[in-house]
């Protein structure tokens, strides 16, 4: 018999649960499908909240041919030789042949660059799905000619709404008198995975064939334990352990924070994950405190890239204590944030036209680059001169947090706009 997740897998948008911000009537890639016509894109997200399904559900509501591909095991060859049949099976005014790639993540930058002109000239609709940031792993090709589409972790209504439709309509389950008195244990031990909920419910229901059967948060701890392989702990746990990892840093617990990776580490988790974060922190939580703590990230995320495991754990420890023991500073993060929403709320104001470039005698004539001051011609390499949109003259975006090097920052400051 098919597992549970099989059985219940969504065969159109309508069956489909979560990801409304995509799907829903409106939303970007109900609008594709419904056009008949859709381009590469790559599915960003976590494990179990629908990437696969919704690739298929788009190749079947299209009735395209639809070839997949997984990074675990194909190279170069297969990937041309996916292409050549997409060739043979495409015909004329149809949509292209899709090709899904499970954890695109995991192609090399080669396996890459052999898709790259069959996505340029229309021969395959890529469709990628990766649970780590493209940014970091699609070389930089290719993920121009994709879209990126975030999905998240499904929410409370959602995995209980998923709970319901398997015990309902599921051709097994639905037969048995089943019936749910506490969900508290199977939502936790889900972690917003539809997959690991709906694996943890058909282990519960196997393991328990009585019927009638009401499930409770105890049956649910007592059949976890009992068959702890049922379940992915380090999927469930991943996303507290990283919480808590950046969280003792941020709070200046070197002892924490080295314990939070050690658990990451012997759990398996992808040492690179663990380096992005580390540079995440640097720039986020230490910042203009002590600038070196993002190279030092930077570094550690190099030498981790270049020698891997097991040696890696010492410059990732290394770096932990760098940053836990750093004194802490948010005023970046903070400064680029307000001048986003400032930008949000002002639009596209003008540049003042001494600022601007005059590469043209035209543009001299007009005034522009007219009247700037170049500070290197003064005295201290500074002169006072206008640099925000007239409309925002005055208005400060940073704000200097208290420790020894902003505070040296902002008396330079101080000193030049005398203020």
């Amino acid at each position: 018999m098919l597992p549970l997740a099989e059985r219940l897998r969504p065969r159109t948008l309508e069956d489909y649960i979560g990801q409304q911000h995509l799907v829903a009537e409106g939303a970007v890639l109900q609008r594709m499908i419904t056009s008949g016509r859709i381009s590469s894109f790559i599915l960003w997200g976590p494990p179990g909240v629908g990437k696969t399904t919704l690739a298929k559900i788009v190749a079947s509501t299209l009735e395209t041919p639809f070839f997949t591909l997984s990074a675990v095991n194909c190279g170069v060859k297969e990937v041309r030789e996916v292409i050549e049949r997409a060739k043979s099976s495409q015909f004329f005014s149809q949509q292209s042949p899709i090709l899904f790639i499970d954890e695109i993540h995991r192609f090399s930058k080669a396996q890459q660059d052999s898709l790259l002109a069959a996505v340029e000239t229309g021969t395959i609709t890529l469709i990628g799905a990766t649970t780590e940031n493209p940014s970091f792993e699609v070389i930089r090709p290719l993920l121009s000619r994709c879209q990126v589409y975030v999905l998240e972790s499904l929410g409370k209504e959602d995995l209980l709404q998923l709970l319901h439709h398997a015990l309902e309509r599921d051709l097994v389950l639905s037969e048995r008198n089943i019936t749910v008195k506490e969900y508290e244990a199977l939502l936790r031990f889900s972690g917003g995975d539809a997959r690991k909920l709906l694996n943890i419910l058909d282990l519960v229901t196997t393991a328990n064939s009585d019927a009638p059967l009401v499930l409770t948060d105890d049956l649910i701890y007592t059949c976890l334990q009992q068959n702890p392989l049922a379940y992915d702990k380090n999927g469930e746990q991943h996303y507290d352990i990283i919480s808590a990892f950046i969280k003792s840093i941020r709070g200046s617990d070197p002892d924490a924070a080295i314990y939070w990776l050690a658990r990451m580490l012997e759990g398996g988790e992808d040492p690179k994950f663990i380096a992005r974060r580390l540079l995440i922190s640097a720039s986020e939580d230490i910042g203009l405190a002590n600038p070196n703590a993002l190279l030092m990230a930077n570094t550690a995320f190099e030498v981790v890239h270049k020698i891997g495991m097991p040696e890696g754990r010492i410059p990732l420890a290394e770096a932990t204590i760098y940053l836990a023991t750093s004194p802490k500073s948010n005023s970046a993060y903070k400064a680029i944030n307000t001048a986003l929403e400032r930008v949000k709320q002002t639009g596209n104001l003008p540049v003042p036209l001494h600022l601007r470039n005059a590469p043209t005698k035209l543009m001299a004539e007009l005034g522009y680059s007219g009247g700037y001051l170049y500070p290197h011609d003064y005295p201290g390499n500074f002169t006072l001169q206008q640099y925000m949109p007239n409309e925002l003259v005055g208005e400060n975006f940073w704000q200097p947090c208290q420790n020894p090097t902003e505070n040296r920052l902002a008396d330079y400051m101080k000193n030049c706009w005398k203020k």
